[in-house]
């Protein structure tokens, strides 16, 4: 029986078994985005001519008894910014609204080749650089929870998306949260690789980019099981640039929550999160307890105020070459302008500063890495918010150094969310979002488990076991 929700994993067996056709199953996501989900505008490239002839060829190869791979017909989108050879890739900008990709990215490549229908390109922000989804060229995506709220950034598109029931599977990428924050603000699952260790080749607007500091391609899923069965096709070295070496990622293999310590970082005095997203982990930490698993509160082995510094320079160290010499140039006239801790100085000084100052960053980088080794030699995990917020109201246009969340009822800067995800990012570790039900107002609440280097299976068995133990997601109204 076919059902937009179901998991990818779910789906994917009842196409390899026959029960349902590779068509049918397309032209359902078809249906629902030109019904229910147009009003979204997650879905913002189509490519029904194609899907519905590899629909059909997926098909007829089921019934000569060939199966095309674990993803055997599986329809599922992309975020716009991965290349799919026929289709543009914008990143937002009207000026390559003409542009059309003339190979697949990589990981799109590796979908692909497992079998993936993929049908469509899902919304992003301009350049990828918002907590919200709208350009001048698709215009701007809603979230499915609440058409006044964002869905999150860059990947919003994409968690709508799943969310509402449009597509089976997902990939998008992060740099600054752009998996994680639309998985917390849609109520769906993501994992944020750890570095490297996904190719990013074809995820850039020219095709000789060098890949970047920090970023990194990950799934995001309807469910914990979808995200493994992705990163099983996604994860191992480019052979073009990576050649001389393999990957093995270590598998999980514990199957209960009580063999796994926990520490869990629920709140900073720094940077406040609001109490819904606090109440919900601290109530997940109970229920780790309950079911026998050593749970500490902690404090994180990196001062609040040092991660959130660190990261945004070598963030924006990362995303300073997106500049025109001219906006370079303005921003290094104001760098020394400003408070010394205050984000739009912090960014003006990482967009600008020198190699040198690059260097002296990324050695304190490495004193981080090692302090985050030494935690994990206690834990298993960590569990943190994503954000400081659930899903904020649109405020499409307001630039990030002037964007103000509510807080516990009080104003607090936008920009605080950066700490948490300095978290992961910042040592290059791996994060998988979870949902963890709806707030008050009937607005999802994530929150991410974290764990050492080359860790991600752990993560993923971690969310799945929470999964299968509390609840994952919901479906918003409307879109059941």
């Amino acid at each position: 029986m076919l059902n937009p929700h179901q998991s990818a994993v779910t789906m994917a067996r009842t196409l390899a078994s026959g029960a349902v056709r590779a068509r049918d199953c397309l032209e359902m996501y078809l249906d629902r985005l030109a019904g229910v989900g147009q009003a979204l505008n997650a879905v913002v490239v189509l490519d029904t001519d194609r899907a519905r002839t590899q629909a059909d060829a997926a098909d007829a190869a089921l019934r000569a008894g060939r199966s095309l791979g674990p993803l055997h017909g599986l329809p599922m989108t992309v975020k716009e910014s991965f290349d799919v050879a026929g289709l543009p890739s914008t990143f937002g900008h009207p000026d390559r609204a003409g542009h059309v990709a003339q190979t697949n990215a990589l990981a799109v490549e590796r979908l692909s080749g497992a079998g993936a229908n993929i049908f469509g390109k899902t919304n992003v922000p301009k350049d990828l650089a918002d907590w919200q989804s709208f350009n001048a060229v698709y215009g701007e995506t809603l979230n499915p929870w609440d058409p006044a709220c964002s869905p999150g950034g860059s990947s919003g598109g994409a968690a709508a998306a799943l969310a509402a029931g449009l597509t089976g599977l997902e990939i998008g990428s992060d740099i600054g949260g752009s998996i994680r924050i639309p998985a917390h603000f849609c109520g769906v699952y993501g994992h944020k690789p750890t570095f490297g260790i996904v190719p990013m080749r074809g995820h850039s607007m020219r095709a000789d980019t060098a890949p970047s500091d920090i970023s990194v391609a990950g799934p995001l899923a309807r469910s914990a099981l979808d995200l493994s069965m992705a990163m099983d096709l996604l994860a191992g070295p480019d052979p073009d640039r990576d050649g001389a070496w393999s990957l093995s990622l270590p598998r999980e293999t514990r199957t209960h929550l009580k063999d796994y310590r926990f520490a869990v970082l629920a709140d900073d005095e720094h940077f406040p999160v609001d109490a819904s997203i606090t109440g919900a982990i601290r109530t997940l930490a109970d229920g780790l307890r309950r079911a026998g698993a050593r749970v500490d509160e902690v404090s994180s082995p990196v001062g609040s105020w040092e991660g959130y510094e660190l990261y945004l320079t070598l963030l924006r160290g990362a995303t300073s070459a997106r500049l025109t010499d001219t906006a370079f140039e303005q921003l290094a006239a104001k760098a020394g302008e400003g408070m010394a801790r205050d984000y739009e100085t912090l960014m003006r000084c990482g967009l600008t500063q020198s190699h040198r100052d690059w260097l002296t960053a990324n050695n304190r980088r490495e004193d981080v890495r090692g302090r985050w080794r030494a935690f994990f030699g206690d834990y298993d995990a960590l569990i943190s918010p994503v954000a400081t917020t659930p899903a904020f109201a649109r405020m499409a246009g307001v630039p990030k150094p002037e964007q103000r969340f509510m807080i516990n009822g009080a104003p607090r800067p936008a920009a605080d969310t950066y700490y948490w995800l300095s978290i992961a990012s910042l040592p290059y570790l791996p994060a998988t979002t979870i949902p963890l039900g709806l707030n008050k107002s009937g607005l999802p609440v994530g929150a991410e488990v974290v764990g050492p280097e080359f860790t991600d299976y752990r993560c993923i068995q971690i969310a799945h076991l929470i999964e299968q133990a509390f609840g994952g997601c919901a479906r918003p109204p409307g879109f059941a």
